[in-house]
């Protein structure tokens, strides 16, 4: 159940590094000052960081094969995933107006209403997977720390 929980979360990493790159570099960061991302930066980086430590507890946890460790971990991963949440309550109104504009309305095309968000850029499978095993991820941690299915 250990590796299970470290495989999830390091494919779930990977996504959200994937996410994380695309938003900065489609201007997250500078879109802060004008108000056109809907996803705060410390939010975003606290989701980041929180997760990477966590990640790292984990590694830990796997090869000292402590509890507390473990309960770290999944202390750890609370924050993310209300920050996690967060974010897609502010992600799914952009994803919906990328749904309502069409292919027509680009940055600058015909029809746009100002800079486009950042995170319009985000892969929908790409946020669904994240997200699915994101929980798969809290659901395994908790599992681990609880004893079940052995370490």
């Amino acid at each position: 159940m250990d590796i299970a929980a470290l495989i999830t979360w390091v494919v779930t990493a990977l996504g959200g590094f994937y996410m994380l790159g695309t938003w900065i570099q489609r201007g997250g960061i500078r879109q802060q000052r004008s108000g056109a991302s809907r996803l705060p930066a410390p939010v975003v980086f606290g989701h980041f960081a929180l997760a990477a430590i966590g990640l790292v507890v984990w590694i830990v946890y796997v090869v000292a094969d402590r509890s507390a460790l473990a309960w770290t971990a999944f202390g750890l991963l609370l924050p993310v995933a209300l920050l996690g949440f967060v974010m897609l309550a502010r992600w799914l109104p952009v994803h919906r107006d990328r749904a309502a504009a069409g292919a027509t309305v680009t940055a600058g095309g015909p029809g746009a209403e100002g800079p486009v968000p950042a995170e319009r850029h985000f892969p929908v499978p790409v946020v669904l997977a994240h997200g699915l095993l994101a929980v798969a991820t809290l659901v395994l941690v908790l599992l681990s720390a609880l004893g079940v299915g052995g370490s």
